[in-house]
């Protein structure tokens, strides 16, 4: 099948900024992997099946894009999948600290696996997940952050304030 990655995150929402660095990730490579993963750090808006969904219809048209759900190592998971290379998006430098201990972790983990960092387009280098929350739960515009398919379900859950429970 050519060269596989894995584009792994917890998309809770999908931006606009995730699905530019998906988008370039398609042109790259033969087939992207789009990971949902939990993050046990935060408390998710979105449960894990939504978030894919969500996904699926923003990636929609991309023919080598497969959204899927995954637990545990990314470094075993990229075993299990024959993937070649994780794809990180960076905003700034703080990402970019972050990134760089979860890329050697996962080289250590699996000395095969690569790690290729996309820089986010420069329209979307402020945008966050945790912004777009932000600014839907005060009632605010977030119509230029999210895919427009799927505005209307983020801002419908968003400005509700309500957060759903990871099951």
């Amino acid at each position: 099948m050519g060269k596989t990655v894995i584009c792994p995150g917890s998309f809770d929402p999908v931006t606009l900024g995730h699905l530019d660095i998906i988008t370039r990730a398609s042109k790259l490579f033969d087939h992207v992997i789009v990971a949902v993963l939990t993050n046990l750090a935060k408390k998710p808006s979105f449960t894990i099946e939504e978030r894919i969904e969500l996904l699926k219809k923003a990636t929609k048209g991309i023919d080598n894009v497969e959204i899927v759900g995954f637990t545990g190592l990314l470094a075993e998971y990229a075993k299990e999948r024959n993937a070649t290379a994780v794809v990180k998006g960076l905003r700034a430098v703080s990402d970019f600290e972050y990134e760089f201990q979860q890329c050697l972790i996962n080289k250590k983990l699996n000395p095969n696996l690569e790690t290729v960092f996309l820089t986010t387009s420069q329209e979307n280098m402020y945008l966050s997940s945790s912004i777009v929350k932000q600014v839907a739960s005060l009632g605010g515009d977030i119509s230029t952050f999210v895919p427009s398919c799927i505005h209307g379900e983020i801002l419908k859950r968003l400005s509700q304030g309500e957060m759903k429970d990871e099951g």
